[in-house]
């Protein structure tokens, strides 16, 4: 139980490391390292759910430095929630490139662990430094996977992606320079302590720190206007790689709703520095999602897009920085992140289908398996479109209650409306192009999975099998998310209230030292 919290970060850094290392063993061994990594996940995420259900929050101090000097990791109902959800997206998609697509380029087993390892760290860092240093470690080993299997729309995309992160990490360390300068601390509940007390001839200063680090944040979110790169990078790469993508952005979300709540909600002058932006931002990429994805020609393009969208809907459930809205954004970005990662995973099984139209909105061929894949289409769509009676109508419902009487209530409800109507509707065209309307077009016959190299039928026949069971098991957690809604939607309303209730935070995390002597730098 001790070292718990550390188990997230270091199970899949350690199976990269013998991956590496053993890399001249094949691939079935790399692939043996790689699955027994994201498994071993799965028992550890459920005992961190369990351990921090209780409301405890548990502070582990790497090297048994204490808070504010040492590094620290805090597990609480959100970072446990986080976790798990990492995990939920991670083995399916680790299943899905075990069928080919780990084989197209270099190193990708020992990429996607380290980026897992990225995530999980930043999801349970204590301090906006080593927020950044997890950033870094994921947004390298994103970078690779990105590009894996090389191709000219992913080298484009992979080159705008790596240009604009280059550019918020030198942003985000001008942030942390100006707050250790400033505050002599970088721990977040450590600067809930000495925010209040900050002379007012540095609080310029201070909000424009702040407002560098919220810029970090709703780039890697893809807020806009920061959000052009997500559908050309999520729609280029492959779709393993895109699903577990699909809770990156979800990290930008967690660390600006982490900070602002705990950092910039503990002194008056920080506390509106979202307001009133983040609403008019947050409907604007609503808006600008809907529309890309309506004149996207492709399913992984929709999707890419729909990813955008959930990004506004859940910075507009957090503009009103209210605990009631931001439990339900919870549930919404569990829902969210679930449901895109599996389309991600659809649009390549129906790809690797149908021929060279690959997932072009065309009419084709009706693919192999078509009733299997329009099931989980319909399933996918109807959770994407926020119909009833799956997660993603309980989620917008949840959102659209906890906002009714917030000064901005009227705009977000029409704008998650409008957007739920429109993506029915485009879901709707799609699915009459890939499953309904048939072209006698010869090019339509099925081709193998999309993999490089020499591969048997018996081979073929593996790999389609684990896709679809890949597939299946993220196509299962919106129903499951839907019959578990009742306990799910608890923990994630205590998970807000435990966010807001920020003193048990502070105490946890610094116990008795309040009184440290720090150096100013003006």
């Amino acid at each position: 139980m001790k070292h718990a919290a550390i188990l997230p970060i270091v199970i899949p850094l350690a199976a990269a490391i013998v991956v590496l290392a053993g890399h001249r063993l094949g691939l079935r061994f790399a692939r043996a390292v790689f699955l027994a990594g994201g498994l071993l996940l799965v028992p550890v995420s459920a005992w961190l759910i369990d351990l921090a259900g209780g409301g405890d929050i548990a502070v582990y101090a790497l090297g048994g430095w204490p808070a504010p000097f040492g590094i620290v990791l805090v597990l609480d109902r959100l970072s446990a929630l986080m976790v798990a959800l990492t995990t939920a997206i991670a083995v399916p998609a680790m299943l899905h490139a075990t069928a080919g697509t780990d084989t197209a380029g270099r190193h990708f087993h020992a990429l996607f662990l380290l980026q897992i390892a990225g995530l999980n760290g930043a999801f349970l860092t204590g301090d906006i430094f080593n927020l950044f240093v997890f950033f870094e470690v994921l947004l390298l080993a994103s970078y690779g996977l990105l590009v894996h299997g090389a191709g000219l729309a992913r080298v484009r995309a992979g080159l705008t992606y790596v240009i604009l992160n280059l550019t918020g990490s030198a942003l985000f360390l001008v942030a942390l320079a100006l707050i250790y300068g400033m505050l002599g601390t970088l721990n977040l509940a450590d600067m809930a302590v000495v925010l209040p007390g900050l002379p007012e001839r540095d609080h310029a200063v201070v909000r424009t720190a702040f407002a560098f680090l919220v810029a970090v944040f709703a780039l890697k979110a893809a807020l806009l206007p920061l959000s052009f790169w997500l559908p050309h990078a999520y729609a280029a790469t492959s779709a393993s790689v895109a699903a577990l993508f699909a809770i990156m952005t979800k990290v930008g979300v967690y660390a600006l709703l982490r900070v602002s709540v705990i950092g910039f909600g503990s002194a008056p002058f920080t506390a509106d520095l979202l307001q009133p932006w983040l609403l008019p931002l947050a409907l604007a990429t609503i808006a600008l999602g809907t529309a890309g994805a309506l004149a996207a020609r492709r399913l992984a393009t929709v999707v890419a897009n729909l990813v955008v969208v959930s990004t506004g809907t859940l910075f507009a459930a957090m503009a009103g920085n209210d605990g009631g809205a931001d439990g339900a954004a919870l549930y919404y970005l569990v829902h969210t992140t679930l449901v895109t990662a599996a389309f991600f995973l659809l649009a390549d099984r129906i790809a690797a289908a149908r021929g060279t139209q690959r997932d072009a909105l065309e009419r084709s061929g009706r693919p192999p398996d078509s009733a299997l894949l329009a099931f989980a289409f319909l399933v996918l769509a109807v959770a994407a479109s926020a119909m009833p009676p799956l997660s993603g109508f309980l989620g917008k419902v949840m959102i659209l209650r906890s906002v009714q009487f917030h000064e901005g209530g009227a705009a977000i409800w029409i704008a998650l409306i409008v957007s739920g109507l429109v993506t029915m509707a485009l879901l709707a065209r799609a699915a009459s192009a890939l499953f309904w309307e048939v072209a006698p077009a010869p090019e339509a016959m099925p081709v193998a999975l999309p993999a490089e190299g020499s591969y048997s039928v018996d081979t073929h026949r593996l790999g389609s099998r684990r896709t679809a069971v890949a597939l299946g098991l993220l196509v299962a957690g919106s129903p499951l998310l839907t019959v578990l809604a009742a306990p799910v939607s608890d923990y994630v309303r205590a998970a807000s209230d435990q966010l807001h209730a920020r003193q048990p935070y502070v105490a946890a995390v610094l116990g008795q030292r309040r009184d440290i002597a720090r150096e100013h730098r003006p």
